[in-house]
């Protein structure tokens, strides 16, 4: 007699999207820094390019949010995914999601989406900087790196306030110990108030810091990610000595939280214009198949502007083409598209655009 101990599943895979996630684990890292993992419902395979992210979709006093975190595992751990968030000092979304979202909580995410991953850019030898919180994303394709045993020559270094801020900490020493061709190297700005001693560099990474670390670093393909003091110090040094820039790589996302309503309200107040600006010649017609609504608007303007002119909202964050929430498909007719990475080459193939930053150039159907 046999037995089958396992009852057969279907497996989907990740696409960019909105997809609705369970929180299942939540782990304190430091002091102020906490990763929430999420999985969904039904066997789903998260695969992504590390260093991407998602846009979470939040509701916190009755007011819907979206708001931007890169994804800090790997997708060689691919049936779940998890963000890594710092509290911040009067912030609403990471104060929230600290106090408030559990174990069993269930969100909305969009993504993923992003240009800064290591995918896309293949190298032999490469150079992580990090500082602060900034460390997610770097963190994402480190792991990925180790779990599938790249033959890829890693230097590693991260900034932190002091060594009780190092997020991920003992999971670094592990990973680097294992691997001679990855080098990990930690600054603090400060030593920590409680004692302990701390051996490694001390104050903020300068230039003589960085040869001592990575004497052939102008040889490597760099990825950076931290705040943008930090950023732009990297980026003096580097071009300083004459780094050639097209292999530097930084994490540039600072999206910031839309209110719906007022999104809207505004929106439709810049519809208002003087009918005597207007030149109704040029109007072109922009048709939302999915609600039977259309609306005529000026080239100049977004098909997100042409829907908040009929009430209806497409769900945005950056409103720069970043966060690829906006994303909507796109039935008939041609838009100009500006987008920074917040949409993937495959999805624009399959006829999807980013309504935020995209403008008609003729008439348009829109399926929303």
């Amino acid at each position: 007699m046999t037995m089958n101990f396992f009852n057969p599943v279907t497996t989907q895979t990740w696409t960019n999207g909105r997809h609705l996630v369970r929180c299942v684990k939540v782990i304190q890292e430091t002091a102020d820094v906490r990763t929430f993992c999420f999985m969904a419902e039904q066997p789903l395979l998260y695969f992504f390019k590390p260093g991407q992210f998602v846009t979470l979709e939040l509701e916190i006093d009755g007011e819907q949010i979206m708001r931007s975190y890169t994804i800090s595992s790997s997708p060689s751990i691919p049936y779940s995914f998890s963000i890594t968030v710092k509290r911040m000092p009067g912030g609403k979304v990471s104060n929230w999601l600290h106090d408030m979202l559990r174990e069993g909580d269930e969100l909305a995410v969009h993504g993923p989406v992003g240009n800064f991953n290591i995918m896309d850019f293949p190298a032999d030898k490469v150079l992580f900087l990090t500082g602060g919180v900034g460390i997610t994303p770097v963190m994402s394709m480190t792991r990925w790196l180790f779990d599938t045993n790249a033959s890829v020559d890693v230097e590693f270094i991260h900034s932190a306030r002091a060594p009780r801020d190092v997020i991920y900490h003992r999971e670094l020493v592990h990973m680097f110990s294992r691997l001679p061709e990855f080098k990990l190297h930690l600054i603090c700005e400060n030593k920590d108030d409680i004692g302990e001693t701390w051996s490694g560099y001390r104050g903020y990474l300068t230039q003589p810091m960085l040869e001592l670390m990575a004497p052939d670093y102008l040889e490597r393909e760099i990825f950076c990610c931290g705040p943008a003091p930090y950023m732009n110090a990297v980026k003096s040094i580097l071009r300083a000595n004459g780094f050639d820039m097209s292999h530097y790589h930084e994490e540039s996302f600072a999206a910031t939280p839309i209110d719906v309503q007022e999104d809207v309200q505004e929106l439709a107040e810049q519809a208002e214009v003087d009918a005597e600006e207007i030149d109704y010649s040029e109007m072109l017609s922009i048709e939302f198949a999915g609600s039977g609504k259309s609306v005529r608007i000026q080239p100049s303007e977004t098909i997100h502007a042409a829907a908040a002119k009929l009430g209806l909202h497409i769900p945005k964050a950056c409103g720069m083409g970043i966060c690829g929430t906006c994303r909507v498909e796109l039935k008939s007719g041609q838009v100009e598209m500006d987008h920074n990475g917040g949409i993937t080459d495959e999805d624009i193939e399959a006829g999807y655009i980013l309504s935020c930053c995209s403008k008609p150039k003729g008439n348009v159907v829109v399926n929303f």
